[in-house]
């Protein structure tokens, strides 16, 4: 076996729950062989790059080995390389601003820094 179908190459790794998932993967554009777009059909061969973006992330991938059958998890694993770049670190914000009890209502400048503190900026910054 020298190439296999992308869309049947994604299921059999496990990258998409069904076979059609992966089929209209392919159709909206999320699926890309060494960096061109790839339709359903489209071979896939041992040695290529192949970036699939489902559920909202891209994930970047080597073809190490080429399967038919979707097998176990641990299988499936042994025919890809993951070449995703670590994420960025997540930048920690306060979510949540405390005001002494009492205060009563924030003032429109205490609303403004509020927003500004919350990554909330606003039109009315430039003032």
């Amino acid at each position: 076996m020298e190439s296999v179908r992308i869309d049947s190459w994604i299921w059999a790794v496990r990258l998409a729950k069904t076979r059609s998932q992966a089929t209209t993967a392919c159709r909206a554009g999320h699926v890309r062989v060494n960096d061109e777009p790839a339709k359903a059909a489209q071979k896939v061969s041992v040695g290529d790059v192949v970036r699939v973006r489902l559920h909202g992330f891209e994930k970047i991938y080597r073809v190490v080995g080429l399967a038919l059958r979707r097998g176990s998890a641990a299988e499936a694993a042994l025919l890809f390389e993951d070449l995703t770049p670590p994420a960025p670190p997540r930048v920690e914000r306060p979510s949540a601003v405390i005001r002494d009890r009492g205060a009563g209502r924030p003032t429109k400048r205490d609303r403004r820094e509020i927003d500004r503190l919350r990554g909330r900026g606003d039109a009315h910054d430039a003032e």
